[in-house]
């Protein structure tokens, strides 16, 4: 399985899942938390929340910057090029679901894509957190309704 996002469907992505936010507090997520991007993963850890599943490539906005490694029980070194969702990300996302432990994703190339196979696969009591660039960060409270959406955009780019 390989996902390729064609550039007429860019545009769809800017459309949040879920509540945009600038700010994030503990008491509004759920069990799990997972976060998509390197903003997003600091700006939890500056609020105090330890993701247990984080997916960084050490960019932002697509430009690699030097600071902070992140850290976790478990970490997943997986190659994923821009606009794509490769079997080797989606089964990392799978693994980290899996094993319970704190997993830490890095991505080689770019995990821009990395929302959409973390809110179709995530177990139940699951809020995924990613980007939306100069607006902040989409909160998704996974359900099924955000699954199926996913589930339908994804069999639609299906490469």
């Amino acid at each position: 399985m390989m996902y390729v996002l064609p550039n007429s469907r860019r545009d769809e992505l800017k459309k949040p899942l879920g509540r945009v936010v600038r700010k994030i507090h503990k008491n509004e997520l759920s069990e799990r938390v997972v976060s998509v991007g390197d903003m997003v993963t600091m700006t939890l850890k500056e609020a105090g929340i330890e993701p247990d599943v984080a997916v960084v490539d050490y960019k932002i906005e697509r430009k690699e910057y030097k600071g902070q490694r992140f850290h976790a029980e478990e970490i997943l070194h997986v190659q994923n090029p821009a606009g794509m969702i490769t079997w080797e990300l989606w089964n990392a996302v799978a693994t980290a679901y899996a094993s319970g432990k704190k997993t830490l994703i890095e991505v080689d190339g770019e995990e821009d894509l990395a929302a959409l196979p973390a809110i179709y696969l995530a177990p139940e009591n699951t809020t995924v957190i990613y980007g939306l660039p100069s607006h902040g960060m989409v909160v998704v409270d996974v359900g099924l309704d955000e699954r199926r959406k996913v589930g339908e955009f994804l069999k639609e780019i299906e490469g």
